[in-house]
This record gives structure tokens, sequence and C-alpha cells, in this order.
């Protein structure tokens, strides 16, 4: 028992860590894409985070995830590292902030009807309840930060693209990490997404040589902060969890942008946008508790690795 709750709290950890860092992220693609196009910046910021997995997977000695994982890494490689990314940077420059978080928080409703249907993953009424009222929030806080009349077709299609992406690579890499250890799930598929993303490279050489230090710096920190380190404590706590579950905790993101917005931009929220962010994170709660004391141990959960292996984060 002591053992599954120091799983579940080093889990928890695991997954506070991806959504401080996924929250970060919308600033500094803010700041970068002014200067960066949206295939351009994906490309740096795989690359940079790239580089900082392989050195650390050097230095652990990881080596090559099994055979049997890298079919779902591929997939998860192309749709969440890749595809995503470069779709997400389009669609933000097509629709404002509010609209693009509406659309994309469609994602982990899509995740958990992926993951009821082709991981089996439980459906308990506290997830449920737990998404809708997150949901709500999320819906609050876009509504709130939308400017009228600053959408277009094309913006709402590639936000909903990129949330379809995300919940399809989210679902892929589950199975994967009951064999590959989060760190080769994380490298490897960031690998797979840089080069998806080769393509852009022409325009990336182009315009590092007149983008501002300060917008090059924030592509480096997406791919080392919000990249390499967020997606691999991201596998970690997926890797004890259900892909539902998790998918629900980052509806926590909006509500972390609008409190980095404000302290980081001088962006001083209203009332409406702090309402939908407490209710953002209300839902998180209410999706990650447990209706007993002796709940069962999360579906899918592997047994925890010897510590050999790359588990820790």
């Amino acid at each position: 028992m002591m053992n599954l709750r120091r799983t579940e709290l080093l889990a928890a950890g695991a997954a506070t860590v991806t959504v401080v860092l996924w929250a970060s992220a919308f600033v500094s693609i803010r700041s970068a894409g002014g200067a960066y196009s949206p295939g351009a910046l994906a490309l740096g910021r795989l690359l940079s985070g790239a580089l900082a997995l392989a050195a650390i997977c050097l230095i652990r000695r990881e080596g090559l995830p099994p055979r049997s994982a890298w079919r779902g890494i591929a997939i998860s490689g192309v749709l969440w590292f890749g595809f995503y990314m470069v779709v997400l940077n389009w669609g933000e420059q097509q629709v404002d902030a509010g609209t693009a978080a509406l659309v994309v928080n469609i994602g982990p409703i899509l995740i958990a009807l992926l993951g009821a249907r082709l991981l089996k993953d439980a459906m308990p009424p506290r997830l449920l309840a737990g998404m809708a009222v997150s949901f709500a929030g999320a819906v609050t806080v876009g509504l709130s930060m939308s400017d009228n009349g600053g959408s277009s077709v094309l913006g709402v299609v590639l936000c909903l693209l990129a949330a379809i992406a995300y919940a399809g690579g989210v679902v892929a890499q589950k199975p994967v990490l009951g064999s590959a250890t989060p760190l080769q799930a994380t490298t490897f598929g960031c690998l797979v997404g840089a080069v998806v993303c080769l393509p852009f490279a022409g325009q990336l050489v182009s315009e590092v040589a007149d983008a501002p230090a300060s917008a090059t710096l924030n592509m480096v920190y997406l791919g080392v902060f919000p990249t390499a380190l967020a997606f691999t404590t991201w596998a970690y706590a997926l890797a004890r969890t259900t892909a539902s579950r998790m998918g629900a905790t980052t509806y926590a993101v909006p509500a972390l942008v609008v409190l980095m917005s404000w302290l980081a931009l001088g962006e001083v929220p209203g009332l409406l946008t702090l309402a939908g962010g407490a209710l953002c994170l209300a839902g998180v709660a209410v999706s990650r508790s447990r209706a007993g004391q002796t709940a069962a141990a999360p579906v899918n959960a592997p047994e925890p690795r010897p510590e050999k292996t790359s588990d820790s984060t």
C-alpha cells in the first residue's frame, strides 16, 4: 500500500511539472511566434528538445526502445510531436488566444473517448464530472479572452486538427510505456517529430539570421523545458495512470496560462476569466479524486521498474 501511495504521489508530481511547463509554453510561443513561422518554430523547438534528450540518454545509457514500442513511438511522434506543433502554431496565428484555447481543449475529451474505446480505460463518474466542470471552465476562459471577429474558419480548423492529433498521439503513446521507459518514448518521439518537420529547415535557417535573440531563446526554452522535460514527466505519469485521467489533468493549463500572462505580460484577467480558471482547477481536482480510500490501482499502470531504468525524471 505504501508503494502504491508513493507511486501515485510521484505521478502527481510529474503531472504537475508537465502542466506548469506546458502553460509557460503559451507565453513563449507568443513571443517567438512573431519572429518565426509555424513550421520553423516547431522544427527549432523539436531540434532543441531532441539534443537535450539525446544527451541525457547517452549519459544514462538508455539504448534503443524495444522493437514492440516503435510503432506507437512513430505514431505519437508524427501526430503529437510533429503535426500537432505545426498546426497549433499556425492556428494560433489565425485566431485569437481565447478561440484557440476553446477548440484545443476538446483534446482531453477526445482522449477519454479514444482511451475508453481503444485502451479500455475506465470512465468513473468522478472523472466524467470533473472533465465536464473543467471544460466549462475552459469555455469560460476562452469566451472571456476572445476578440470579436478575431477568428477565421482556417484557424478554427487548424486548432481542431491540433486537438485530434494531440488525442491520437497520447493514446498511441500509452501502450508504448508498457515496454519502453518514459525517456525512451519521449526522446525517440521527439526525433520522429523533428524528421517530420525537416521540410521547414530552410525557413528555420533564414529566420534564425533575422530573429531577435529573445525569440530564439524562447524557441530553445520551448525545446528544453516544455518539450524535453515536460513530455518526459508526462510519459512518467501516463505510465502510472490512464490516458483519460492524464488528459483531464491538462485542464489546469488554461488557469495557469491566465496566471502567467498576468505575471509575465501584465495582462490583468477579468472576473469572468478568473472564474473560468477556478472552474478548470476544480474540475481537475474532482477528476483526480477517488471515491474511497481503498481505491484500486490505476488501470494499465505498470509495476515499478528497477531503479537502474529511466523512470525517474
